[in-house]
């Protein structure tokens, strides 16, 4: 009887306790990034990419041709630290996740506020890549606009 006891107790346990999900690291990886912009540190920023990440942004040129321009991730740190806390608030919201093993794709519409004020909205495309330190970014485009951000 005890045994049965001491089962039936373990299995509801087992049942309450919610492992961490593949989904759920990847989440708080790309919350971190966010989290550190608001508190304007730009190592902790940093540290959520891979060592060989590309960051990239989707604009328009003066004359309406579509422009991609890449930044390297220390010079985003800088920019982060140079922040006064709390200024960059990115506002998003995870639409799709998708994993297969090591590799992990994540769409992200956004909201970007500067000191409060709303600047831009648009959309992340992540792709991250399980290392031996946890999820990390390897790359990152983006859009921004100022119009139709629904």
């Amino acid at each position: 009887m005890k045994y049965i006891f001491w089962l039936l107790l373990s299995s509801m346990f087992n049942c309450t306790v919610k492992s961490q999900t593949a989904e759920d690291s990847i989440k708080a990886t790309i919350q971190g990034l966010f989290t550190a912009m608001q508190q304007a540190d730009g190592a902790a920023a940093v540290a959520s990419f891979a060592d060989s990440a590309v960051m990239q942004t989707i604009g328009k040129a003066k004359d309406g041709s579509i422009l991609v321009v890449t930044d390297k991730v220390a010079a985003f740190g800088m920019q982060i630290s140079a922040a006064p806390m709390g200024a960059l608030d990115e506002r998003i919201s995870f639409e799709v996740i998708k994993v297969d093993g090591p590799l992990a794709i994540v769409w992200t519409p956004y909201q970007f506020y500067y000191n409060g004020t709303w600047s831009h909205c648009g959309v992340n495309s992540f792709q991250l890549l399980r290392t031996a330190k946890g999820w990390k970014i390897q790359y990152i485009i983006d859009t921004r606009r100022k119009i139709d951000c629904k």
